[in-house]
């Protein structure tokens, strides 16, 4: 079982709906936390409105005095300092659950979900409690911004106390997609793969990696191996998505 705390999407292609459907298609359960209730399109956020972080820790706590075994914690978005606060507590109280973050800063349409104090608390309360990290280039930088290199930014993130970052590498203008796994030292680690470029654009693709990529370390697979299936699970979910008129394609997660 996996504890999924993530927004709602009421297009159902990121968020909540779709941690559900891809762990249902990998064979996990999925035990839902709302962190931010949206107003959205398939082309752009147009609100948000963060739930009470006494809310979502009253839920957790309810969730383990029910006996439920909770295999890991995949962490979408949280767009409230509050709520960082809340849930880095929570994650400090319970280091034997891996946690598996995708850091949801901007949507794909421009709508800035963070600002310099939420990113800040993102990386010295979240990072410290993260077994793997699933950013793209962007949201690597805004992380890391005074990076200069790809590589001192994954340094900097590990050296906050993350163990692994699977970067995703959709936004380079390259003619295929390179993903990259790196893990800070004493494990240290340094794998790339390479994805034919589809030709949309997708809402949920990365929501659907990192629930993929939770779901392979619930079930303890090895975090490379993990990390592979997360990733082809991710461009067949792609590679079948549904074109919309208008807007971004919703990726099929039935396998």
């Amino acid at each position: 079982m996996i504890v999924c705390i993530s927004g709602l999407d009421p297009t159902g292609g990121a968020g909540i709906q779709a941690d559900i459907e891809t762990l249902a298609a990998l064979n996990c359960y999925a035990l839902p936390i709302i962190s931010s209730l949206t107003v959205q399109t398939t082309t752009n956020v147009l609100e948000t409105h963060p739930v009470n972080p006494d809310l979502i820790r009253r839920q957790f706590d309810a969730l383990l005095e029910s006996g439920l075994e909770i295999s890991a914690i995949k962490l979408g978005l949280v767009d409230s300092v509050h709520t960082i606060v809340c849930i880095a507590d929570i994650l400090r109280q319970h280091r034997n659950i891996p946690v598996i973050a995708d850091p949801v800063l901007k949507a794909g349409g421009g709508y800035d979900f963070s600002n310099t104090d939420i990113i800040q608390e993102y990386k010295t309360r979240i990072l410290p409690n993260c077994e793997i990290l699933t950013p793209n280039t962007p949201e690597l930088f805004r992380l890391s911004p005074l990076s200069h290199s790809e590589d001192e930014a994954l340094n900097d993130i590990c050296s906050h106390g993350c163990k692994y970052v699977l970067l995703t590498g959709t936004h380079r203008s390259s003619p295929d997609v390179s993903n990259r796994l790196f893990g800070g030292e004493p494990d240290r680690l340094d794998i790339s793969w390479s994805w034919p470029r589809l030709v949309h654009e997708y809402h949920g693709s990365g929501c659907t990696l990192a629930s993929a990529m939770a779901a392979g370390i619930a079930q303890g697979i090895e975090v490379s191996v993990a990390a592979f299936n997360a990733q082809e699970f991710t461009w067949n979910a792609l590679n079948k998505a549904v074109p919309l008129n208008i807007g971004q394609s919703l990726p099929d997660r039935r396998r």
